[in-house]
């Protein structure tokens, strides 16, 4: 018998008018290393059993037609409207109508989503190191064209700052285009001469702060030490959990 799937509820103010879905990897079809509620094409399930988890995910959702992306660790914005039918290559999705939802896939990098205060509008961007070191929060909340300090961030389940070891080369890479100073306080020394633990969350607070978008919240789920998620760094071959945002029907 099928578990029932699992919700993760943002922790922010958001307006009442903004719903939103993040699942873990508990209520779906798939099985073996994807088991269960593998959203994602890519990544070698059976297109069957992610069909049929994208369908249960509407049904319980309650979300509106979803606007799935090709996610390429870029920085590209893509318009979640209604003329848009097969994936987009971005990185970051928006809508102002209640028509679409948007959703971005992770099993380690950091789902982002946005909305104002207002209730007028929201956002998703997937953040792996590629994306907070070339700006794709900058790129979204450039898009959205609204004032910044009207504007809450939530951070979803990503992998945390105690499991996320990078090189040299991705230490090097984040001090070509980050502040000196956000680096060093995100990255510090890990298991011998070459290693880092990297803080995706505090480089994505920081890029945020940075825009003036201060009310942010979330940060505090770890998909590699918590095996309600998928990671890609604990698992290898493994699924993808979606973090979807929408706007309900109404002012």
């Amino acid at each position: 018998m099928l578990a029932a799937a699992e919700r993760i509820v943002p922790d922010w103010p958001a307006p009442p008018r903004v719903h939103t879905w993040v699942t873990t990897r508990c209520g779906g079809v798939s099985e073996g290393r994807y088991a269960s509620f593998n959203l994602a094409t890519h990544c070698g399930d059976a297109p069957d059993r992610v069909a049929e988890n994208r369908t249960r995910l509407v049904s319980i959702s309650g979300a509106p037609s979803i606007c799935w992306l090709d996610q390429v660790h870029g920085v590209a914005v893509v318009d979640a409207g209604p003329n848009v039918t097969s994936p987009p290559t971005a990185d970051a999705a928006l809508c102002r109508s209640s028509a679409r939802a948007c959703a971005i896939l992770t099993a380690d990098c950091l789902p982002v989503l946005i909305c104002d205060r207002a209730g007028t509008l929201v956002a998703a961007a997937h953040c792996g190191w590629r994306g907070l070191a070339h700006g794709v929060l900058t790129n979204l909340v450039a898009r959205l064209a609204t004032r910044n300090d009207t504007l809450l961030a939530w951070l979803g389940p990503a992998i945390g700052p105690t499991h996320y070891e990078i090189g040299n080369d991705v230490r090097d890479a984040l001090f070509d285009t980050v502040p000196a100073a956000i680096v060093d306080s995100a990255v510090r020394p890990g298991h011998g001469p070459g290693k880092w633990w990297a803080d995706l969350y505090a480089l994505a607070r920081a890029e945020l702060a940075g825009l003036g978008v201060t009310r942010v919240y979330g940060g505090g789920l770890c998909t590699y030490g918590d095996t309600r998620f998928y990671s890609f760094r604990r698992d290898g071959v493994t699924g993808r959990m979606a973090t979807l945002i929408w706007l309900a029907d109404g002012p």
